[in-house]
């Protein structure tokens, strides 16, 4: 296999020695990059499979800066040398999505050894990296925002599962950052020091999921030209994350409880099964009980999964998170899209927060990005801000409270006297019936049939309204206690 070095150190000297080291290195093409100025601009745009760099090259934010290498197309290694010999140091870089860390003051025959050994394993790096790509930050707890009542409640009780090492499973609506919060369980866990692999259950065809997470031997069907390591084996010693694992199919759930009971598995194609040893992490959007009663999730698969069961809250229920979580992404993205946005106007921070947020966090994000985009200036107003979100569609005026429209003739929203009473009252009727409707929920803890009773209408009419205003039951269910393995 033919390895594209891209050459990025500082040191004149050490340069020198490692191009030489890399020419006589058998399959090994090496590009050397001189010169202080836009050093890791020039960098990021090589297609390389090793890029080795100084530490004083790359520009800070680290973490973002690191983002746009492992964007790349090829996925490079990243290798930094430092002239730091703290380890402490040396975990901050790795933590930040460095894939190896040498000391620039070692002898030459170490550093030698050290930089052949990255090379021999590139082909194994490079696997893992392309199937599964990486997090180039991995987030901590500590990192998420929970101002809110509901979020201080849902952080406590991950902080009381975080040390587990049982199956997880992290229900929540799409967008609510349920990968996030696995890696950085992960990070804080007991398997913090293995491998964090992650696969979409829903985004590969049955045929192909069977050999991404399981492996094949060569020739295990047409095509299968050598053998290959699946997702399971990859995260052998580390933490496996299955992604919208309702989709899985249920041959392929058979094989998933025989890892999860036995610690077992066994290629595609292969005679003989191996033990691993990982911990695996599950997530869905779906209402996994119900897919369980409807057959298409099986029971004792689900029970393993759910020994321990989270819950994300919806951004909407998250009312005093929204301003510090836009703030903080126009921290994090300023440095990559080079704008001069510092914060946000008071104005658009209140439509913001009274916007109802469909997509969740996600869409918070790609609306603050896009807000940066089109600002001039160095602070987001309303009109930097989508339509839907600043009050030009009178449906999405987002009203936090039914009350703040229209209590008096001055308090009423200007951009609604431009519309048909018939039009401003439909928007009115469903921000109330939404905003009873979730509060209710929240009080009877997402129990549909009594929700429905105390709304004095049928329970198929409720899920119908729940469907149309995307409100999820088990988004208001309170923390279950963990439930026994069955033998």
């Amino acid at each position: 296999m033919l390895t594209r070095v891209v050459l990025a150190v500082d040191d004149m000297d050490l340069r020198r020695h490692l191009r030489k080291l890399l020419r006589e290195t058998d399959d090994v093409i090496v590009e050397s990059l001189r010169g202080k100025d836009h050093v890791w601009e020039r960098a990021a745009r090589k297609n390389c499979d090793v890029l080795l760099v100084s530490e004083s090259t790359i520009p800070a934010p680290i973490e973002a800066s690191l983002e746009l290498i492992h964007n790349i197309p090829s996925s490079p290694i990243v290798v930094v040398v430092s002239d730091d010999e703290d380890p402490t140091r040396h975990a901050e870089l790795v933590a930040a999505g460095c894939d190896e860390v040498f000391y620039a003051r070692v002898p030459p025959e170490t550093l030698d050894s050290a930089l052949t050994g990255v090379l021999a394993k590139r082909p194994e790096l490079v696997e893992q990296s392309i199937r599964f790509p990486r997090s180039p930050a991995q987030p901590r707890l500590s990192d998420f925002i929970s101002e809110s009542p509901s979020m201080q409640a849902f952080m406590s009780v991950v902080q009381r599962v975080v040390k587990s090492d049982t199956s997880l499973l992290i229900l929540g609506e799409t967008g609510v950052g349920k990968e996030r919060l696995a890696r950085a369980i992960h990070a804080e866990g007991p398997r913090s020091e293995g491998p964090f692999v992650a696969v979409n259950c829903g985004a590969l065809p049955e045929g192909l999921l069977e050999s991404e997470l399981f492996g094949h031997e060569e020739g295990a069907y047409t095509g299968a030209t050598r053998s290959r390591r699946g997702a399971f084996e990859l995260a052998h010693n580390g933490v496996i994350f299955l992604d919208e694992v309702a989709d899985m199919p249920l041959h392929l759930q058979v094989k998933l409880l025989r890892i999860l009971q036995e610690h077992e598995l066994q290629r595609v194609g292969a005679e003989k099964s191996f033990r691993v040893d990982l911990r695996v992490m599950a997530a869905s959007n779906r209402d996994m009980e119900e897919e369980v009663q409807r057959k298409q999730f099986r029971k004792d698969l689900y029970y393993r999964l759910s020994v321990v069961t989270l819950t994300v809250p919806p951004l909407r229920e998250r009312q005093e998170d929204i301003g510090p979580l836009a703030e903080s992404y126009i921290g994090y993205l300023r440095p990559r899209i080079d704008c001069s946005v510092h914060r946000i106007a008071p104005e658009a921070l209140a439509a913001i927060r009274e916007y109802s947020w469909p997509g969740n966090v996600r869409e918070l994000i790609n609306v603050v990005e896009r807000a940066m985009l089109l600002c001039d200036g160095e602070e987001i107003t309303l009109k930097d801000l989508p339509g839907a979100i600043s009050g030009a569609h009178p449906a999405a005026i987002g009203f936090g409270s039914p009350l703040k429209v229209g209590s008096t003739p001055e308090d009423f929203p200007g951009e609604l006297l431009r519309k048909p009473l018939q039009e401003v009252r439909q928007a009115m009727v469903e921000n109330l019936e939404r905003v009873y409707l979730t509060a209710l929920l929240r009080e009877t803890g997402g129990r549909v049939g009594e929700t429905a009773k105390r709304a004095g209408i049928e329970s198929r009419s409720l899920y119908d309204k729940m469907k149309r205003y995307r409100l999820r039951k088990e988004t208001f269910r309170l923390p279950r206690p963990a439930k026994p393995q069955r033998k």
